[in-house]
């Protein structure tokens, strides 16, 4: 499959949601029966497709940890790769094994709730097919930048999960122990971002985090706003977040706006 520049350019777009493209695309979506929508956040309300999503970011999250692992030579960067492997492995075992609890058997696609979530989908596996082909430093500015954007994705549905579907304890309790993974990943992200150079930005995006006693009282991230009131694009809703940038592959990198990584040839 050949990755052109633009279409790299609206697969990091839709990935990160750093542009306006994205977050009008998220506020103009239409909200169907048997979806939610959560401060800008669309969800499933039904368990298994709401399970089915979160499944499916702990699997991409260990298939770019893994390539971390191979294309990276920081030893930083490979580490955190390590992390990501472990820990959403030991996150997906917890999601499988609260659905097979429940008689429920997880795609590891999980059908696109719209079109933008379709698109998002379409961009994820794109950014991963553009990863595939990097080594070395401009694999690590792609790969944790983007990171940053999409942990912050992940816990604004994971709120808006917690919101939407009520009257199960148990993944209730999952979603609270999840987010709060979640949350260290991301600052870890962040902190390993900083790491990789000091002309290296994320358009905004802060250091650190302060969560509430549970989802339900919501994260602040210093992306510009309150996680929750800016939406995020992922696998598990749509929408679009208020987060940085990704930078490009060259010696500087970008900051404010989308980069682009170029694949090796």
């Amino acid at each position: 499959m050949k990755l052109t520049i633009q279409g790299l350019l609206v697969a990091g777009t839709l990935l990160i949601g750093g542009s306006a493209l994205a977050q009008q695309a998220g506020k103009s979506q239409e909200v169907k029966k048997g979806t939610a929508d959560v401060r800008g956040f669309v969800v499933p309300t039904d368990e298994k497709a709401f399970l089915e999503r979160v499944h499916h970011i702990n699997q991409m999250e260990i298939k770019l940890g893994q390539l971390a692992q191979q294309n990276s030579t920081n030893p930083d960067v490979k580490s955190f790769g390590e992390r990501m492997v472990r820990e959403h492995t030991e996150a997906d075992q917890k999601v499988v094994s609260l659905a097979q609890n429940q008689g429920l058997k997880l795609s590891d696609m999980p059908t696109p709730l719209n079109d933008m979530e379709k698109k998002v989908m379409a961009a994820n596996k794109a950014i991963h097919e553009a990863l595939q082909t990097l080594k070395g430093e401009p694999f690590d500015s792609y790969y944790i930048s983007s990171q940053v954007g999409a942990h912050d994705a992940a816990l604004g549905k994971l709120m808006a999960g917690r919101q939407a579907i009520t009257g199960n304890a148990q993944l209730t309790s999952l979603i609270d122990e999840l987010s709060q993974h979640v949350v260290q990943h991301r600052q870890l992200a962040y902190s390993v971002l900083g790491k990789l150079g000091p002309s290296m930005g994320v358009g905004g995006a802060g250091e650190s985090g302060t969560t509430g006693s549970g989802m339900h009282k919501g994260t602040e991230h210093g992306t510009g706003g309150h996680m929750g009131t800016q939406p995020g694009s992922g696998s598990m809703g749509t929408g679009s977040t208020g987060t940085g940038s990704t930078p490009s592959t060259g010696s500087t990198p970008s900051t404010g706006t989308q980069g682009t990584p170029q694949p090796k040839k």
